[in-house]
């Protein structure tokens, strides 16, 4: 790696992507990023000292292109909605493998649950089976096999359900909650009860960073870890709608199940409906990952508390004012650790 190390971010308007940006920015990394229309993505992310370059992730000659001279590609694209992943996915994947290959780079991959049948539940270590039950479950497995099959060193880093301030499509700010809005009610897809993992973006993409920062990581080949994030309900002791509520400020506020039987329904004329529902055994099947191995690398992983996640998500999301006070330090605390 070089004395500066240099990092391409394909997808940094997304949610991972733009904190694993601001993440290496911070870490005195050389942040280059890729986007079709360069001079607007610039203009929402200022003051990150970003270079950007344009180009498409469906074309690799624009990735190559734009990998030149860097170190690691992280690889951060996702079609939107759920939506062609076997048509975009996998294409987008194979061109940042060219470009890395060509450019002899390190690929970091966010991976998550979705390459995870019932088999391999509660507790998720990086060598649980994965059998999934879904099309997208096996797109994530063929995406992986990618990864550890091509000669370049590859990192994934698997994580929960995602949410953060730059992630508008999440569950959070997708289902619970309606971005531009003052809370009134919260929209939960399962039983607050049940042993469910989520991962808060920052934290995530701090941990991606000191993963590649480290020496051990950095001259290793094909590597996974486990991201635990926020474990909520279960035994912790947390529940997410209430947490959601507090930093919300509306601590009364109902809470709401999400009409899954509509969602079928809708899924019949919209495919973004019609994946949701194929995921949604993910919120009946209690789930938690161990991140021993992460931790036995990297030290304490990077951990902002649950309530104050939120709140920094909510303003993100325009629900609150950017002014709007802390949250209250009540959550009873960090997540039962792994077994």
């Amino acid at each position: 790696m070089t004395l500066t190390p240099r990092i391409l971010v394909i997808g940094a308007t997304g949610g991972i992507g733009s904190e694993v940006a601001r993440a290496a920015q911070a870490a005195g990394w050389h942040v280059r990023a890729m986007h079709r229309r360069p001079k607007k993505a610039a203009g929402s992310m200022v003051d990150m000292g970003v270079e950007w370059v344009k180009g498409d992730a469906m074309r690799a000659k624009d990735v190559a292109r734009a990998a030149k001279g860097c170190d690691v590609i992280f690889h951060g694209a996702n079609p939107p909605g759920y939506k062609k992943w076997k048509q975009l996915a996998i294409p987008m994947l194979a061109n940042t493998i060219k470009a890395a290959e060509a450019v002899n780079a390190r690929i970091a991959f966010p991976g998550n649950v979705y390459v995870y049948g019932d088999d391999a539940f509660p507790v998720l270590g990086e060598d649980a089976p994965q059998h999934p039950a879904t099309e997208k479950g096996n797109i994530r497995i063929e995406m992986e096999y990618m990864l550890r099959r091509t000669p370049q060193p590859a990192l994934i880093v698997r994580a929960g359900d995602f949410f953060g301030p730059n992630a508008p499509g999440s569950w959070v700010g997708g289902g619970m909650i309606k971005a531009g809005k003052q809370i009134s009610s919260v929209t939960y897809p399962g039983d607050p009860k049940t042993l469910h993992a989520f991962a808060y973006l920052p934290d995530l993409a701090e941990a991606f960073i000191r993963l590649l920062s480290n020496p051990e990581v950095a001259t290793s080949g094909f590597e996974t870890f486990h991201f635990e994030g926020h474990t909520v309900g279960g035994d912790t002791g947390v529940s997410f709608p209430d947490a959601l509520r507090r930093a919300a400020g509306v601590p009364e506020a109902p809470i709401r199940k999400l009409p899954w039987a509509m969602v079928k329904v809708v899924g019949v004329f919209n495919e973004t409906y019609r994946e949701l529902l194929k995921m949604s055994y993910l919120w009946k099947t209690p789930h938690r990952l161990d991140n021993t191995k992460l931790q036995s690398v990297i030290g304490s992983e990077p951990h902002t508390p649950l309530e104050e996640a939120l709140r920094v998500t909510l303003i993100g999301h325009g629900c609150l004012p950017e002014q709007a006070p802390a949250a209250a330090q009540n959550e009873t605390g960090h997540a039962a650790a792994a077994a």
